[in-house]
């Protein structure tokens, strides 16, 4: 095994041996490249590692999270363009991931950072090299949506958003053990769904059905009020630290998120350093329903993630929503939640720039 791997929390070994037999040697080199190393210094967690309001177990990586899914895909397809491409599906992430949406005013969709991918990898004298001794091309691998095992519409089931929902139950929010995920995945196969396309599907309905109910604890502490509270704040002193030209937006996909912490409580700012230290020391946002001036208060929505999987039942294949009752009262219960749309607050007073 190669550097990157032997550096691996213990726990973070065995989740990605449930989902690969093998650590295929042939991906370390990609893995090595510059440019997915940057995205190790990237958490997964967009800023909440960070902040009191959450006890995040331990540090889970962009790049973690982009090494998961490639291990999914190729334990699926054994397919190196499939596998690749998710391999870089986050290559083009800046600092804090959807906070820098956020900042973008794309909080519900959180699509705004995507467009610098195939820039990157094109740039990569590393990559490209890689690329070239495997015969593969740079349109093949900069597009994970290509693949639908990789990517496809949500709710369907794909290789990120099952990653996502395990590592995150993992590190952040403990919901999952490594032998119930091992439960979950072994269950799961490839099937052609209502659109005759290839999707990861599972096999027993009473799994899925269990699967949907532990799921359904992550996705409300997606939305939450602390969550949105974090992300908007960051995204405002990013913003802030912008508009003084203390933090170029390259900088945010070039340096660490250690290092525009350090900006954030070093700019010379003293309004800006006294927000993070503010922050720093918050445990919990508030709800009103007014805007509430002499706080730091908002009004922001998040983006809505659950997911309908697909199970063979008795010969045909159905959407878990259609034929059980549990998950369908599970998902609705969460798709009806308020997920933003109201007044929040931090507990000090900050007005970005």
């Amino acid at each position: 095994m190669g550097k990157y791997y032997e550096q691996l929390n213990p726990e973070i070994k065995e989740y990605f041996a449930i989902l690969s037999d093998d650590f295929p040697e042939w991906l370390e080199d990609y893995i090595e490249t510059n440019e997915m190393q940057r995205i190790s210094k990237i958490s997964m967690s967009c800023g909440t590692d960070y902040s009191k309001c959450f006890n995040v177990r331990y540090w889970y990586s962009n790049l973690d999270h982009s090494v998961g899914v490639a291990l999914i895909i190729w334990h699926f397809t054994h397919d190196k363009k499939q596998t690749l491409a998710g391999l870089f599906h986050d290559i083009a992430t800046p600092v804090f991931k959807h906070c820098i949406d956020f900042m973008n005013g794309d909080s519900e969709k959180q699509e705004s950072t995507e467009e610098r991918t195939i820039d990157i990898i094109k740039n990569s004298k590393e990559i490209m090299n890689l690329l070239l001794k495997d015969n593969i091309k740079l349109e093949e691998v900069c597009d994970y949506k290509l693949y639908p095992i990789a990517d496809n519409e949500m709710p369907k089931l794909s290789a990120d958003r099952f990653e996502y929902t395990f590592s995150s139950g993992l590190t952040f929010h403990r919901v999952w053990t490594l032998d119930k995920i091992k439960e979950m995945y072994s269950n799961i196969v490839i099937v052609k769904n209502e659109q005759k396309i290839d999707e990861l599907a599972f096999k027993d309905k009473n799994i899925c059905e269990e699967y949907i109910k532990i799921i359904s604890h992550l996705w409300p502490e997606w939305v939450s009020d602390n969550d949105r509270m974090v992300m908007q704040f960051i995204a405002d002193m990013c913003k802030s630290l912008n508009k003084i030209n203390k933090l170029s937006i390259n900088d945010l996909y070039s340096l660490s998120e250690d290092e525009v912490i350090k900006i954030f409580k070093n700019c010379g700012d003293k309004y800006l350093e006294d927000a993070w230290e503010n922050f720093s020391h918050c445990t919990k946002a508030y709800k009103s329903e007014k805007k509430i001036n002499e706080k730091y208060c908002v009004n922001v929505k998040s983006k809505t993630r659950y997911l309908n999987p697909l199970v063979v039942n008795d010969n045909t294949i159905k959407r878990i929503y259609e034929i059980s009752i549990n998950a369908k009262n599970d998902i609705d219960n969460y798709l009806n939640l308020p997920k933003g749309g109201y007044y929040t607050y931090f507990d000090f007073d900050f007005k970005p720039y």
